[in-house]
């Protein structure tokens, strides 16, 4: 997903230095897809600048967040665990399975019931809000060799109108990133779910492209901090 001129700075931090501190938070309301699914999770919002850590009572500051995203947003830290007074978060600052470790005194919990389910198989992303299915809406996914990656992400954007002749009416943009280098690709390696053609199809660089009448659901519907969960 292209990035603007402004935000390049703010994704110095590389998922392959990263990688080496990535820790499972203790299981916790939301730390599985099916109860993510059924309940939700909360969100985390820093009530100033937030160091984040490797695990839980270490000194090993992975990445640092503020009180904005890259594209300008609020920042909203989807919570994906808890270990004692610590919880674990998905920053767009980390790799994308990487986790990083803050003190609850450190932010303002809230909850969203809306968790979305991406499967690439059937080439679907399935709405959920606690434990009830919304819609189910066919996007396209990523080719062969730039896949859409696995894991657990969150949304940590809503644009409307930005680079619309590449992203159409609106972008939900994703913690998470493309790990393949496409060649002559220069919008930068952050995964998106936009609107575009080719759904039911595995032909983008990784992002997720659906109708412009569900990008409109979604981008009304969904908050920042949901979490979107992909899987075969």
């Amino acid at each position: 997903m292209r990035r603007s001129s402004t935000s390049v700075a703010a994704c110095a931090v590389a998922a392959t230095v990263l990688a080496a501190f990535a820790v499972q938070p203790q299981q916790a309301r939301g730390s599985t897809a099916s109860r993510l699914y059924a309940t939700g999770s909360d969100v985390a919002t820093p009530r100033g600048p937030l160091l984040l850590h490797a695990s839980p009572g270490s000194d090993q500051i992975v990445a640092q967040v503020g009180s904005r995203s890259t594209f300008g947003s609020a920042t909203k830290l989807a919570v994906v665990g808890e270990s004692g007074d610590w919880l674990g978060v998905i920053s767009e600052q980390l790799g994308n399975r990487v986790r990083g470790f803050i003190r609850r005194g450190q932010v303002s919990l809230t909850h969203i019931p809306f968790s979305l389910e991406l499967n690439r198989s059937s080439r679907k992303v399935t709405v959920w809000r606690l434990g009830i299915r919304l819609r189910r809406i066919s996007v396209a996914i990523g080719a062969p060799s730039t896949p859409t990656p696995r894991g657990r992400f969150a949304i940590t954007d809503k644009l409307r109108n930005f680079w619309p002749d590449y992203y159409g009416c609106c972008v939900l943009a994703l913690s998470g990133r493309q790990t393949h280098d496409t060649p002559g690709w220069a919008g930068g390696n952050r995964l998106a779910i936009h609107a575009g053609t080719g759904t039911g199809q595995a032909v983008s660089n990784g992002c997720l492209r659906a109708a412009t009448g569900d990008m409109k659901y979604l981008l009304g519907l969904l908050p920042v901090g949901t979490q979107v969960v992909v899987h075969d």
